[in-house]
């Protein structure tokens, strides 16, 4: 049986570690951060923590339900990283093209952390204030109530994806991922063109972008239709002849 949460304060330690460490929620979730960089998933486990910061193994479950409770915490403080020092500009393509940058430049940050905890729902507070947020900035740009709440979806389900396969490539040994990529540039390069006409035709730039992320252009093709359907949207609501 899980033991029985306290709030934070309550439950801080007194004194330091063997580490140093003064125990709290975000002391193991920085921790936790740092053992899924070097170890990933399988190496996040009650006893590698309580090593890493000199505690008892058991000391976690006096902060966390257990490892997918902590997995939660992790999921909302990158959520929680994506806001830091945003501001709104007032122009809703430019504020959600900037959220949408730092929310996937904050899971990838942590790559192994981003696999394990892109696909979860926190329902804590920082996912909470970034769902209000992203809504507001529909619903103040114009957007119907349904249509806010589809665009909301698409644009945060759109982001998760591509840093939890972006996060998986970067994840991989590095031997590994370079070897992917070399193939762009051994294979694809090497197509005739007279079987592959098209690969043969644009080669040098498929080779160029396999190098980065295909996120910005994705979050830019879909901000640009929202921005379609809010005018189609805007010419439908105007009164006849105006």
């Amino acid at each position: 049986m899980a033991k029985q949460m306290v709030s934070d304060s309550p439950r801080r330690r007194r004194r330091p570690t063997k580490q140093g460490v003064v125990l709290s929620e975000q002391a193991i979730i920085e921790t936790a951060l740092r053992l899924l960089r070097h170890h990933g998933s399988a190496g996040l486990s009650a006893r590698r923590l309580g090593a890493a910061l000199g505690a008892d193994p058991s000391t976690l479950y006096r902060y966390f339900r257990g490892i997918d409770d902590l997995t939660l915490a992790i999921a909302d403080e990158l959520i929680g990283r994506s806001f830091h020092g945003w501001e709104p500009t007032g122009d809703w393509w430019r504020d959600l093209y900037a959220l949408g940058i730092r929310s996937h430049a904050a899971y990838l940050d942590h790559p192994q952390a981003a696999v394990l905890s892109a696909s979860r729902v926190s329902g804590r507070a920082s996912e909470q204030a970034a769902v209000d947020t992203i809504l507001g900035i529909l619903r103040e740009a114009g957007f119907p109530d349904g249509t806010a709440v589809r665009l909301y979806r698409a644009f945060v389900d759109q982001m998760l994806a591509f840093a939890a396969l972006d996060g998986a490539e970067l994840a991989l040994p590095d031997d590994v991922r370079e070897s992917d990529r070399e193939l762009w540039r051994s294979s694809y390069t090497q197509l005739p063109a007279e079987t592959h006409p098209n690969i043969a035709a644009t080669a040098g730039l498929l080779v160029e972008l396999s190098d980065r992320s295909a996120y910005p252009d994705a979050l830019e093709l879909f901000l640009d239709g929202a921005r379609a359907l809010l005018q189609r949207l805007d010419a439908a609501r105007r009164p006849e002849g105006a």
